[in-house]
């Protein structure tokens, strides 16, 4: 008889040799192809698909549905809507399930690290969330996809639906879990009082071996299901060659059982089937509740996108799904309607709702040309959008997306904070060892529950919580208040700022810069200097080109444009030269107005001068008092080089002023200080970008341009200047209780484990400490929230 292919089921041919080895037995293929494709399951840790599969594959369609689902991520079209970066270079968020603490995230990473092509791992256990980098070229994302499919958890590309589907459905199965772990504690309790308090002194034999049988019988179901997650965490780990905190957990109940059950069969020893029930009990409703509190911090980036609306009604009426609009697109609004993409105002006034970005609850006029947001609410008019970008790419996906990535990053303190925990795993069992060594040879019948109290009692779970948890809330309640923290040393280095530089245009003052007056000095008239300076600062992006705006002329083209950041602009029409910009720049000799900001000239030669006005925030002064109250030296560092500088430094009250200067110049400057002043640079322009990259701690305005706020730390949306003073409070805050919680995780394990080596904490009494110790981190980290 022709013997079948394992894989397909066909007649494998004469002199066949294609062999794979899956479930433990080498197994025959019929075809090269089938050999790949067994080889591809075996390698993808997906072999559990020949030991349920109801029938053989078909030889048409080789590759198991699991494979398949990873497969279609590679697809152009299926990562358009979750995939960001350049053709190579690409970015993506995933959701990720059975990560439960900081050795689960270090093995992800170790992992994927592995991986050639992987250029980016940031595992964030708070959230279930991961930031994966790779090169296209190199790595396909089927591939992470299956390696971390692998090491045993689920990940797939985050959607705020789907998390929070998962989410629920992961609570249930611990309501579950807790109840049965629960009912089976009641029983075996009342019997282990039976048992061990002698209730019935007079109790035949025969019934005490009865009760331990019927306790077998309620512990087994609670160690076999219950109890399930802490396995499978626990051989995560040591599959990977990582201690983490449910190693220790899964040996104690482990043990408790299996030395019950050894003692039951045999009739004699001491029974600990109430001490797994209670253990899990326990365990699962202190990680039940955790996650309960742990979502509270990480619900606030994804509760963003719900705003979205799912649903668009173009201009001509017709509905289309909001994540296919493309820039380009014409929309209609609404009254009360969310505005379904980041679009530009064409047709309609209106008053919107930005809170949900800026934490301001006064609603912001929008005038034709204005920009608008996605998620944000339109008032009470009924207005036209064109769209400026998808869904995502749109502002509230960036904050969301650069949320996560800033509380995925660690800081040192909680880096030092994972690699204590996962050497104190280590600890812990060795000093469990050596408890059980000592009481066996002292007190033998002792020796194993004093044991299982060292393993229980000081399990690492609120070190490994303590800065994790105070990190996400913290970064939270800045993106509530309007500051969105983009990298993660932002919280640390927040407490210790004592200088702040400030840019002038676009920061202290509101930049909307206006024309307030012209001055000619050729023959050229008024008009045709106003169109000449429109058409050179049509290639800047700056609070003063936009000033030039009303004056631009589409017939006038000109040629080898150049922008001098922050000097001026120079171009070519009939081969003159002009140039706009400083004095300097653009001129020769001395000025002869120092109350003009703007010069225009034609091969050198002055043609006219441009007086601008821009208004000072109304924040700005109450900002820079609060700045000073606190002991925060203040300079401003400005291109300008009239005397409106001197004079917004005398009103505001600035300690040091900075005029005329070049980025280069302004870079300089702030590596000229002393290394005891820890500068915070606030910005808005493209000549801001380098001092924002070099200072120790960077802020870009909302309204700035995008160079500047991709080489900021933090980005201030709604251009609320105190919101840096709040933000700063919000950190010292953040430091305090990161603190408390490493000092109260550590002086419990400090207390209790001589305790439980003394044999002075009972088995129920270590893991109600366990699981209280971690409750009381997280709780401690959501008064951050407040």
């Amino acid at each position: 008889m022709t013997e079948a292919c394992y894989h397909c089921g066909e007649p494998i041919p004469k002199n066949c040799e294609y062999e794979v080895e899956i479930l433990g037995e080498v197994r025959r293929m019929c075809c090269p192809g089938c050999h790949a494709v067994a080889n591809t399951i075996v390698a993808s840790g997906l072999t559990s698909y020949y030991e349920f599969r109801t029938e053989k594959a078909d030889r048409a369609d080789l590759v198991p549905e699991a494979l398949q689902t990873l497969q279609h991520y590679d697809l152009e079209e299926v990562q358009q809507d979750f995939v960001i970066g350049s053709e190579q270079n690409k970015e993506v968020t995933l959701s990720l399930e059975g990560v439960t603490c900081a050795a689960c995230a270090w093995l992800i990473e170790k992992k994927l690290y592995e991986l050639t092509g992987v250029v980016k791992v940031i595992v964030n256990t708070t959230t279930h969330r991961a930031v994966i980098g790779w090169k296209n070229d190199t790595v396909a994302l089927s591939k992470i996809l299956q390696a971390i499919h692998s090491l045993g958890y689920q990940a797939a590309p985050f959607a705020a639906d789907s998390q929070e589907q998962h989410y629920h459905r992961t609570m249930k199965q611990y309501l579950y879990r807790i109840g049965i772990a629960g009912l089976a504690t009641m029983q075996v309790m009342m019997l282990a009082v039976a048992l061990y308090f002698e209730v019935f002194s007079d109790l035949d034999e025969a019934f005490r071996h009865y009760f331990r049988w019927v306790s077998l019988v309620f512990a087994t179901p609670v160690l076999l299901y219950s109890a399930l997650p802490f396995y499978l965490n626990a051989w995560r780990n040591i599959k990977a060659r990582s201690l983490g905190m449910d190693v220790p957990v899964s040996i104690a109940l482990l043990l408790a059982y299996f030395a019950s059950l050894f003692a039951t069969v045999k009739g004699t020893g001491e029974v600990f089937f109430e001490s797994v029930a209670m253990f899990t009990f326990f365990l699962l409703l202190g990680r039940f509740l955790e996650m309960r509190v742990r979502r509270q911090a990480a619900a606030a980036s994804a509760n963003l996108l719900k705003l979205i609306p799912t649903i668009a009604t173009l201009v001509n009426g017709d509905e289309i799904a909001a994540k296919l609009l493309k820039a380009g697109d014409r929309v209609r609004v609404l009254p009360g309607e969310a505005i379904p993409a980041d679009a530009v105002l064409v047709s309609g006034e209106t008053e919107v709702d930005e809170a949900m970005l800026s934490g301001e609850s006064a609603p912001v006029k929008k005038y034709i040309g204005d920009l608008v947001y996605a998620g944000t609410i339109n008032g009470d008019a009924n207005i036209e959008c064109e769209i400026q970008r998808d869904i995502k790419h749109s502002m509230i996906n960036t904050i969301v997306r650069l949320q996560d990535e800033a509380q995925q990053s660690k800081p040192q303190i909680a880096e030092l904070a994972d690699k204590v925990a996962r050497y104190f795993v280590v600890g812990i069992l060795t000093i469990s060892a050596a408890t059980w060594l000592y009481w066996h040879g002292e007190r033998p019948d002792d020796a194993f529950w004093i044991m299982l109290s060292v393993l229980v009692a000081t399990c690492p779970c609120a070190l490994s919580l303590a800065t994790p948890t105070a990190l996400t809330c913290g970064t939270s309640q800045m993106s509530k208040q309007g500051l969105l923290v983009r990298k993660s040393h932002v919280i640390e280095t927040l407490c210790h700022v004592n200088h702040v530089i400030l840019d002038k245009t676009g920061t202290l003052t509101e930049g909307k810069v206006t024309l307030a007056r012209t001055l000619c000095f050729s023959q050229e008239t008024e008009q045709a200097a106003l169109r000449i300076a429109a058409g050179l600062e049509q290639y800047a992006n700056h609070p003063i080109a936009r000033a030039f705006s009303p004056f631009f002329d589409a017939s006038l083209h000109f040629e080898d444009v150049t922008n001098h950041i922050g000097e001026g602009l120079e171009g070519v029409i009939d081969q003159q030269q002009w140039r706009i910009g400083t004095w300097h720049f653009a001129c020769q000799g001395d000025c002869p107005n120092p109350d003009v900001q703007v010069w225009l000239s034609c091969n050198r030669e002055l043609v006219a001068g441009f007086e601008l006005e821009d208004p000072i925030r109304e924040e700005s002064p109450a900002f820079i008092r609060a700045l000073h109250d606190k002991g925060v030296t203040v300079t401003m560092l400005t291109g300008d080089q009239s005397r409106t500088a001197e004079q917004v430094a005398h009103l505001l009250g600035i300690d040091r002023v900075q005029s005329g200067m070049s980025p280069e110049e302004k870079f300089r400057y702030l590596k000229s200080l002393p290394d005891s002043e820890i500068t915070l640079m606030i910005g808005d322009g493209v000549n801001d970008a380098p001092t924002l990259a070099g200072a120790h701690l960077s802020v870009a305005m909302g309204g700035g341009t995008d160079i500047a706020k991709s080489s900021a730390d933090m980005v201030l949306l709604g251009d609320q200047l105190a919101k840096v003073i709040g933000a700063k409070e919000i950190a010292t805050r953040t430091r305090d209780i990161i603190w408390q919680n490493l000092l109260w995780s550590l002086g419990y394990n400090a207390v209790i484990l001589p305790l439980a080596v003394m044999g002075m904490v009972a088995p129920y009494i270590a893991v109600f400490g366990m699981s209280a110790s971690s409750l009381i981190v997280v709780t401690n980290s959501l008064r951050l929230m407040k």
